[in-house]
């Protein structure tokens, strides 16, 4: 089981994994993965904004992306908590108690990075991401 920070921004997440590999004396990620480069295609609109890129920060896993067009952004409120679980079970149990008087943002499915993933807000306004490992 894994426990991960994921950082969103609204068009400039190069700018800021730049700054933090800087700032942290971090290497830059040597892949950064845009919605362009998505299997699943994206907007023309989005085609050149970050869709993940990766930084090891004291022995976690700092995720990064910029927010598709459409999205709302607040900036102070873009940070989400993503989960890394083996157990199919237990993944549906997690996301079905945290949807329980929250939003689900996108149902648990198959992805083209994973399994199952799905993202949530729960009543307390935290967003939680949560994929099979």
């Amino acid at each position: 089981m894994s426990l991960d920070v994921f950082l969103t921004f609204d068009g400039d997440c190069r700018k800021a994994v730049e700054f933090y590999a800087a700032v942290f004396k971090r290497p830059a990620p040597e892949q950064i993965m845009t919605y362009g480069q998505n299997p699943g295609g994206s907007s023309e609109q989005d085609k050149d904004r970050i869709l993940y890129a990766s930084m090891p920060m004291f022995g976690q896993n700092v995720m990064f992306s910029d927010c598709p067009s459409g999205i709302a952004y607040r900036k102070g409120n873009n940070i989400m908590l993503t989960i890394g679980l083996s157990d199919t079970g237990e993944i549906k149990r997690i996301f079905q108690e945290l949807s329980e008087g929250g939003e689900v943002y996108m149902p648990l499915d198959k992805t083209f990075f994973s399994e199952l993933f799905g993202m949530v807000c729960d009543r307390f306004g935290i967003i939680w991401q949560l994929s099979k490992s």
